[in-house]
């Protein structure tokens, strides 16, 4: 039997961030990943690093903070391990709401009109957020290359059947063979409802890749839809929400409505070229928040979940990480994990 002493299940962004946080830690990581790595919602994100998102539940600042201080040297640290650009995007967004949230400063129409002319703000409120963005499939691309050039043993097409607590570890029985780790961490996304008291469900996300000739070097964002440049006239528009379990079909009547959506926002975009149409499976908990921290009840130590990171786990990936490797490490936590806590939906249902 093959041996690990941390085991991590599941190889999208935060099982593969964490990968590279424990490795740099002087761990031994082994990555179990059922399909083809950082290929579900991972890839089909759209790549906002929206942490001072006023839409955001307040219970994400901390995480959502400490992420984003980390993010650039995380992407450098990709780049470098694989040779591969993961280069910033944009770096400001124009957020559009019914209602200007306190301590954000509404911008004049002149400011908008230099950056997005044409942003259709009747009625509501429209103000800046320094945030960036990235490409999630140059991120998915260079990022398995980068675990396994840190040294981590990331086995694709490798899925998880059973899982056995032993007295000298914990035995993972997998499609391809056991292994034997001396802790495991679930990072299974949207699959996390597998797993006894984890109430995880997928969220249907389908999303338009466009072209248009048509300058614009930000974020344009509102309750309804977003518009990420990509740049040489490239833009992806998102999303729908939808509570559709694992169906991930594209259905024309959504992504013309999405389209709409666009285009009453910012005109211009309602002219575009549709170039491609995917659905992503973004893994939500009933509450929103992520599930971070020890599964186990009795104190060992053993088995931990780092999953349902909703619409932010681009951007928490690297926040997770280091949190995730405080815990198992016994340190001292950079946030509070309480909103997060794998059993505060158990612990609701008998108060």
């Amino acid at each position: 039997m093959d041996s690990t002493e941390i085991a991590i299940v599941g190889g999208g962004i935060i099982g593969l961030s964490l990968a590279l946080e424990l490795v740099a830690a002087g761990r031994q990581v082994t990555v179990f990943e059922r399909g083809t790595a950082a290929s579900e919602a991972s890839v089909a994100a759209a790549g906002m690093l929206a942490d001072q998102d006023p839409e955001n539940p307040a219970e994400l600042k901390q995480l959502s903070s400490l992420s984003r201080s980390l993010w650039t040297d995380f992407r450098q640290q990709v780049e470098r391990l694989s040779g591969m650009a993961v280069p910033v995007h944009t770096r400001r967004s124009i957020q559009v709401a019914h209602h200007l949230p306190e301590g954000f400063t509404e911008a004049t129409p002149e400011e908008i009109a230099s950056v997005a002319p044409g942003l259709n703000t009747s009625g509501k409120s429209a103000f800046f957020l320094e945030e960036e963005s990235i490409c999630p499939p140059e991120l998915s691309a260079a990022l398995p290359v980068a675990v396994r050039a840190a040294g981590i043993s990331l086995l694709e097409q490798t899925s998880v059947e059973a899982v056995h607590d032993r007295a000298d570890g914990i035995e993972i029985v997998t499609s391809n063979g056991s292994w034997l780790a001396g802790q495991v961490v679930y990072t299974t996304g949207a699959w996390a409802a597998q797993l006894p008291g984890l109430p995880a469900a997928p969220r249907k996300g389908q999303m338009i890749y466009a072209s248009l000739d048509h300058p614009l070097d930000c974020v344009l964002r509102s309750p309804d839809v977003y518009i990420v440049p990509r740049g040489g006239g490239y833009f992806v528009i998102g999303a729908t929400v939808e509570d559709a379990g694992f169906d991930k079909q594209v259905h024309d009547d959504d992504i013309q409505a999405l389209l709409a959506r666009a285009a009453a926002l910012w005109p211009p975009i309602g002219n575009a070229t549709i170039v491609s149409t995917w659905a992503g499976l973004r893994p939500v908990s009933p509450d929103h928040l992520p599930i971070l921290g020890p599964l186990d009840d009795q104190g060992k130590g053993r088995t931990w979940a780092a999953v349902a990171h909703y619409r932010n786990g681009i951007l928490q990936a690297p926040g997770t990480a280091r949190l995730m490797r405080e815990f198992i490490e016994g340190q001292q936590l950079s946030v509070d994990p309480t909103p997060f806590r794998c059993d505060r939906f158990a612990l609701s249902s008998v108060q």
